[in-house]
């Protein structure tokens, strides 16, 4: 995976966007669900990276247990860097791992952030709705 690959992947969920805060050499995605009337919420950070292609590694939010699991399995996979290394995985993104993995990592990240939002911010993003299995429109 390329770092435009992983890049359209992140901003492919419904309130996702990139960021800067760290300065610009790290982008950072966010998701955030619009209020009515123009408000926002406070974004939540679901992946970090530096996006470089000649070390490409992104930071993912994941569970615990999980994180453990994956750490064990893939050297790819440690904890990440500056981050809270029992929530957060860095994975290096040298082709080792299949990109349905890499896609379903950040996805669970996403979910992982999301789920942590309001109910009212997850019905904004479309998301309580899959979460309670019910079809999309």
């Amino acid at each position: 995976m390329d770092a435009a690959a992983l890049r359209r992947i992140c901003l492919g969920f419904p309130g996702a966007f990139e960021d800067y805060p760290f300065g610009p050499d790290t982008a950072v995605f966010k998701v955030r669900a619009a209020v009515p009337g123009g408000a926002r919420h406070e974004a939540k950070m679901f992946a970090l990276s530096a996006l470089d292609p000649a070390d490409l590694v992104v930071s993912l939010k994941c569970e615990p247990a999980l994180a453990e699991q994956l750490r064990a399995a893939h050297p790819e996979i440690t904890g990440a860097w500056h981050l809270n290394k029992r929530h957060w995985n860095g994975v290096r993104l040298d082709g080792s791992l299949p990109d349905s993995m890499v896609r379903d990592m950040v996805e669970d990240s996403y979910d992982l952030v999301v789920a942590g939002l309001s109910r009212r911010q997850q019905e904004q993003l479309g998301w309580a709705r899959l979460a309670r299995g019910e079809a999309q429109p």
